[in-house]
């Protein structure tokens, strides 16, 4: 059954709404795995006039080759594909790239939003969706990517842990920890403010430019996986402040103190 419909009726419902493309810079390239063929060309109609050229692929084996071999700044992945699902084509990119991976899913289970964040998604968009919120979506994720670019290279080091704004690479005791895009942005934000208590509020509102809600578990969920990539049984790097957020231990015997409570 097509979703192109329900986006069809947000699309002439929003269409009162001026959008305008971010400037500066050449067209950003998008990635579209979905067998909804109506669907891509209403998006490709929406994003192109915004400064996105799109290419949608139809099954998650052809998503699979273009997402290694083509050079995109964004994978759009719906999760019901023939051939590959979403979910298993989203891990077998994860084991090759950490380019941003935004799921589309007309599955409204907390679980199965959970399930895309664990194999890697760095956001979701429950259909039917607007326009206008996939364009936020996408411009949200690429702004967590891009500011990165315009730091300065200078590496943060703390707690054992060492990362380049640059090259966007991770480090811990020495050795290479692949990171996803939005993980490595949480620990970038966490390890500037070490020692600090950060709000789960102040780290949604960052990352994804909303507000948290108290159902929310995308936030966890990524904050897990940065735990499992980082700790070792010795220590725990980042700490879960009751009532309040997270906090990045600078010091070891922070750390001990907090991991023995």
């Amino acid at each position: 059954m097509s979703d192109a419909g329900g986006f069809e009726v947000k699309w002439h419902h929003d269409n009162g709404m001026e959008t305008r493309p971010e400037t500066g810079g050449s067209l950003r390239s998008i990635l579209l795995v979905e067998d909804d063929t109506e669907l891509c060309s209403l998006m490709n109609d929406f994003l192109l006039p915004q400064g996105f050229r799109l290419e949608a692929v139809h099954d998650g084996r052809q998503g699979l080759a273009r997402a290694i071999e083509g050079d995109f700044d964004l994978v759009i992945l719906d999760v019901m594909l023939p051939i590959l699902n979403g979910f298993e084509l989203l891990r077998m990119i994860r084991k090759r790239s950490a380019i941003p991976v935004i799921m589309l899913t007309a599955r409204t289970a907390q679980e199965d939003r959970v399930t895309g964040l664990n194999a890697g998604a760095d956001d979701y968009l429950p259909k039917p969706f607007g326009p206008e919120e996939l364009l936020a979506r996408v411009r949200a994720v690429l702004r967590r990517v891009g500011k990165a670019e315009m730091l300065e290279p200078r590496m943060i080091s703390t707690g054992g842990v060492e990362l380049n704004p640059q090259t966007r690479e991770v480090w811990r005791r020495g050795e290479s920890v692949e990171v996803t895009a939005i993980e490595f942005d949480i620990l970038e934000f966490l390890m500037r403010s070490a020692g600090r208590a950060v709000s789960r509020d102040e780290l949604t509102a960052i990352l994804y430019q909303r507000e948290s809600t108290p159902y929310e578990r995308s936030l966890d969920v990524h904050i897990s996986h940065l735990r499992k990539k980082l700790e070792g049984a010795d220590r725990t790097l980042i700490q879960t402040v009751r009532g309040v957020g997270y906090l990045f231990a600078a010091r070891p015997e922070q750390s001990k103190v907090e991991h023995a409570k």
